[in-house]
């Protein structure tokens, strides 16, 4: 693609379409920015080749019209000596260099239209580009922005997710420490009734035995009364 089409194609082109239909906006106004920063480096590589050839040009006018007027002071003085024969032949030199300069003059008309049509397009393609450029810092304002909130979103998510955790272990604890209570209540409980009823067996025991001693020996008495 030449320099000025592909130029054509970025000034012409809508930044904010290319954008929407861009996967990676980001990336994609950076290859625009790219483009059009090596594109302005290719036109004005040109336009200093363009300007120099005007130069050029400007140079080869002012020598042809000088020659132009020599031929015509060259006539003048051979008409004043009766010669025109050479006056002629002077004025069909100066004719056929007067040709010449018209060439170069529509050169040179051509070259300053090129080089205003350059610098047009080269404002175009400038204004472009800090168009975009202040596309891409938007951008990255915007992309910052995401980032940041969806920072404090997942901060969010996990700060509540630690207060979830934390309140179902302070449940936790408190589920412990009632059953632990439910558990000393009962302690000894288990244990204790049939300690005391075998401790209050062993006093029955002693009783019956006391009462049957009694009763032996009132027996024993009756026996030998």
């Amino acid at each position: 693609m030449g320099i000025f089409s592909r130029m054509t194609d970025i000034i012409n082109s809508n930044i904010n379409s290319m954008l929407d239909q861009a996967e990676d906006p980001e990336k994609m106004i950076r290859l625009i920015i790219q483009e059009m920063e090596d594109t302005l480096v290719e036109v004005r590589s040109s336009s200093a080749r363009v300007l120099a050839d005007r130069k050029a040009a400007a140079r080869r006018l002012e020598q042809v019209r000088a020659e132009a007027s020599s031929w015509e002071d060259k006539a003048r003085l051979a008409i004043s000596k009766e010669r025109e024969d050479l006056a002629r032949a002077a004025l069909q030199e100066k004719r056929a260099i007067e040709e010449e300069i018209a060439v170069v003059e529509a050169e040179l008309k051509a070259t300053d239209e090129h080089i205003a049509q350059l610098n047009d397009e080269v404002a175009q393609l400038q204004q472009k580009l800090t168009d975009a450029k202040a596309k891409q810092k938007a951008l990255l304002m915007r992309s910052k922005t995401v980032e940041s909130r969806i920072k404090v979103k997942r901060q969010m998510h996990r700060e509540a997710l630690d207060g979830a955790f934390q309140r179902f272990e302070y449940f936790e604890r408190r589920m412990d420490n009632l059953e632990s209570q439910l558990d000393a209540m009962d302690i000894g409980r288990d244990v204790a009734p049939d300690l005391a009823a075998e401790i209050e067996s062993l006093h029955e025991d002693a009783r019956i035995t006391d009462e049957l001693e009694r009763l032996k020996a009132e027996l024993g008495r009756g026996e030998g009364g």
